[in-house]
């Protein structure tokens, strides 16, 4: 995915703007793996291959995202590992 796309997307839930792209590995071209999180409705979407994955939740498929969750989790913030849509990894630290 290349950067510059990030000023054209939105949430496909909620329509926001307002999103947050972690970089995990990319090339001086594109990222090449990494998350896209939504800060108003608190989605995540991943970027696999460099392709953004953004799914409504009923199209998703909870393993491969909670694998994807678990590959990753060093590089993830724990905001989107608790807190995550529709599946987060971690239970909330007030649990």
């Amino acid at each position: 995915m290349r950067k510059d796309l990030m000023e054209i997307l939105a949430c496909p839930i909620c329509k926001n703007p307002d999103l947050e792209l972690i970089v995990f590995q990319e090339n001086p071209h594109e990222v090449e793996s990494g998350v896209i999180f939504c800060q108003k409705c608190s989605r995540f979407y991943p970027i696999r291959g460099t392709i953004p994955v953004m799914l409504p939740d009923d199209l998703r498929k909870k393993d491969e995202d909670l694998k994807f969750l678990e590959t990753h989790k060093e590089n993830i913030p724990l905001k989107i590992l608790q807190l995550g849509k529709p599946f987060p990894l971690l239970p909330p630290e007030n649990e």
